[in-house]
């Protein structure tokens, strides 16, 4: 029944649920006051919406990030948007040679075109505290048998409001046992427990997390020690 409820959709249906939401975008844009005259621009990529652009402030890029968030579709928001005239630091973890986008920092343990330096991402990162924007692990965590060191360290680097994406293979998909690297069977529900550890360990926000039957995505924000967590109604949009 589980593996019926998240199957992954065709890639019809993939095309055709982008262009709903870029055509949901564009009518948001129209008229919902708080985005009109946005500088922001969406483009969605198999459910993952793309920002791009330039917002006055850390508070207009997160209520676009809000607004595009809850659109139905919509997996994982990504964004590379100018705030008040500075381009984000982004930091592509364990990259290979693909890149999410071109102008990453690319860190990965073997030399390949697209890494900047080698890092071990199963130790610390050579980052300072609070340094980065925006931190990409795709299909990362899957191969480290202790990812919540990893998971920590970004915590460390973001600066706050900083967002962490993360896009793994869904457990009940093949990709996530084909694969002999993986040592680690992810779920939405693995994303509850990041944000809900014992007190002490570094705290996270769920921004966004959902699976298209095949990953799993989850966009985090770093919690500060006083920060308040989530209320147990947006908690309710992600997870069980």
């Amino acid at each position: 029944m589980v593996a019926q409820l998240h199957r992954a959709p065709s890639g019809d249906r993939l095309r055709a649920i982008d262009e709903f939401l870029s055509m949901a975008y564009a009518d948001l844009v129209k008229h919902d006051d708080r985005l009109r005259g946005t500088a922001v621009e969406a483009r969605f990529d198999r459910g993952v919406a793309h920002l791009t652009g330039e917002v006055a402030d850390a508070d207009e890029l997160r209520m676009v990030r809000t607004l595009v968030g809850r659109l139905a579709g919509v997996l994982a928001v990504w964004s590379r948007v100018r705030v008040a005239g500075r381009d984000p630091v982004i930091v592509d973890l364990g990259c290979g040679a693909t890149k999410q986008y071109p102008d990453n920092l690319g860190l990965d343990l073997r030399v390949a075109p697209g890494v900047d330096a080698q890092a071990d991402l199963s130790t610390s990162l050579p980052l300072a505290d609070d340094s980065v924007d925006v931190i990409f692990t795709v299909h990362v965590l899957e191969h480290l048998v202790d990812f919540l060191t990893l998971v920590d360290e970004c915590h460390r680097v973001l600066r706050p409001g900083g967002v962490l994406h993360v896009m793994s293979p869904w457990w009940g998909h093949v990709n996530a046992v084909a694969d002999p690297t993986h040592v680690r069977l992810l779920d939405v529900q693995t994303i509850k427990h990041i944000c809900q550890r014992h007190p002490g360990a570094p705290r996270w926000y769920p921004l966004h997390a959902g699976c298209d039957g095949a990953s799993i995505f989850a966009d985090l924000t770093p919690l500060g020690p006083d920060d308040p967590g989530p209320d147990p109604s947006h908690l309710a949009r992600f997870f069980d």
